[in-house]
């Protein structure tokens, strides 16, 4: 009897990633360090000198984070309620953060009791930060109010009453001291300059703004809101350049990267995307397992920190850069070492041995050389094969409706197994690589159940799903032949014009000639 021949699983080609620079760089994390805190983190920001540690607001508190500690080195506690927005200074020297109650506190990042304490809001105060000359803080509550402190006298310098909703962001000018922009609920982003008495631009983001940030530059301000990102031309106006809309859900948090090429945005969605800068395409993108509040990068990108709304901070650090020493480097054998005796054509008095391959068989295969027909169909209609291995399922399928055997063994089957085949196959029935086999399959599966119908709501249902399935082929065939039809019709009439001009510049050649030789 001739040996079993293993069932041959047709290998079609994947459309791979497109493996590019950037995510060869945004791949080079180590897996992430989880941390746990008190409540949702709304605020991370980085001490811009070395060491770079990071400040973590979440419920009551601030924590200082060292680079690489898991534990906080320094914790800021003295609020009555919750704290929000701590942010460094410029020098890394001081630290200012908003609360509840209204006030805000600046803390000595060297001590632990606030040197200033800011009165003047009447509720929340969810921004705070400095101005660029380091001794102004600037602040933006849930009166609507937009506040500029003097730090030395601790007192306030003016207050502007343009916003008509919330006030949840802001930022500042690294390029003038005396402008800075806030974000608000009532849907806009306003400019103010601290020399005059009213904002100096205002722009319609068109949701209600979570997150602004404003290139080093100053020429360019980007806005998050909703499920949109955009970006403006500060020196043209307010002038709208890209509007940006790959989240599901809102965008919560922004950021630059160290050379200010990339632009990352946290949202709801669970997501972290990384524009470039320059095209505003997307170059990469983070998962994580719940919603995003907030989001800091490290000077030269080597950490990143992103907050969650059920209070876990994730951090991901890169990977160290790999050095090797040629000197401490073992030595290979060389290729010619392992190709060695490869082509060498054995003599006539050469006695050959050869050693016996064993074949291992998968385990359909087992039960296909023993003809257990329904077994081996069920060997393959396993879940983890059905979703990642679609093909090995249709090339048992294949073999049985060969070999002829393929009715006897999708018969006698109960209603769990017949809505697991009918899934699969209105699935998968409309991939051209699957169609010709899949179509045989269906075919026999309606006629040996075809008795049974009404009888159980779930197989009806799936005979309804594999119906429009199949429908929806069919009218996507009809319009690509109209389709088809229409361009066929185009490319003629195009070849027939061009038929027509070259008989006419060949007919006009030949009266030019005669008529030349007429003249002469």
């Amino acid at each position: 009897m001739a040996a079993y021949k293993p069932v041959v699983v047709q290998a079609c080609p994947k459309l791979g990633e497109r493996i590019t620079q950037d995510t060869l760089y945004w791949r080079g994390y180590k897996t992430p360090v989880q941390i746990k805190e008190f409540g949702a983190i709304n605020k991370i920001d980085f001490s811009p000198v070395p060491p770079y540690n990071y400040a973590v607001t979440a419920s009551s508190r601030i924590h200082i984070y060292g680079r690489y500690s898991q534990e906080p080195i320094k914790t800021f506690s003295r609020f009555r309620d919750a704290a929000y927005c701590a942010t460094y200074r410029d020098d890394g020297r001081l630290l200012v953060a908003g609360s509840e109650d209204g006030s805000i506190c600046l803390f000595d990042v060297s001590g632990k009791a606030p040197l200033r304490q800011f009165e003047g809001h009447t509720k929340p105060v969810h921004l705070v930060g400095f101005l660029s000359d380091k001794y102004r803080v600037f602040s933006g509550g849930d009166d609507y109010s937009s506040n500029l402190w003097d730090i030395p006298s601790a007192t306030e310098i003016i207050s502007y009453s343009e916003h008509t909703d919330y006030v949840r962001c802001g930022c500042a000018s690294k390029v003038n001291a005396d402008v800075f922009i806030t974000g608000s609920y009532d849907h806009t982003a306003k400019l103010f300059d601290a020399r005059t008495k009213s904002s100096v631009m205002t722009i319609e983001h068109g949701h209600p703004v979570e997150s602004v940030l404003l290139f080093p530059s100053g020429g360019l301000l980007v806005s998050a809101g909703g499920r949109y990102v955009k970006v403006w031309d500060v020196l043209k106006g307010g002038q709208l350049l890209v509007s940006l809309k790959n989240h599901h859900k809102t965008v919560t948090c922004l950021c630059l990267n160290s050379s200010g090429q990339r632009l990352l945005s946290g949202s709801l969605d669970r997501q972290v995307k990384i524009y470039s800068t320059t095209s505003y395409k997307v170059v990469h993108s983070f998962n994580y397992a719940t919603s995003i509040l907030s989001l800091a990068l490290s000077p030269e990108d080597e950490t990143i920190v992103v907050g969650m709304t059920n209070g876990v901070l994730n951090v991901k650090h890169r990977k160290p850069e790999e050095k090797i020493e040629n000197s401490q480097k073992k030595r290979q054998p060389a290729y010619r070492t392992y190709v060695k005796g490869r082509t060498y054509m054995p003599k006539q008095e050469d006695f050959c041995v050869s050693k016996p391959v064993k074949r291992v068989l998968r385990k359909y295969d087992k039960l296909l050389r023993s003809f257990q027909s329904s077994k081996a169909l069920d060997a393959v209609m396993e879940p983890p094969i059905m979703l990642h291995t679609p093909e090995v399922t249709v090339a048992v399928m294949q073999e049985l409706h060969r070999r002829g055997t393929l009715r006897s063994a999708l018969a006698g089957r109960d209603e769990k197994q017949v809505n697991l085949l009918l899934t699969f196959v209105a699935r998968r029935v409309i991939e051209p690589r699957f169609t010709p086999v899949l179509v045989t399959v269906a075919d026999m599966i309606t006629d040996i159940y075809q008795p049974v119908v009404g009888q159980s709501a779930v197989v009806d249902k799936q005979f309804l799903k594999l119906q429009q399935a199949i429908g929806k082929e069919i009218d996507y065939q009809e319009e690509l032949l109209e389709v088809l039809g229409m361009m066929d019709t185009l490319f003629a009439t195009f070849t027939k014009k061009r038929d027509t001009c070259l008989e006419d510049n060949k007919s006009n050649g030949v009266t030019e000639i005669i008529e030349t030789n007429r003249n002469y």
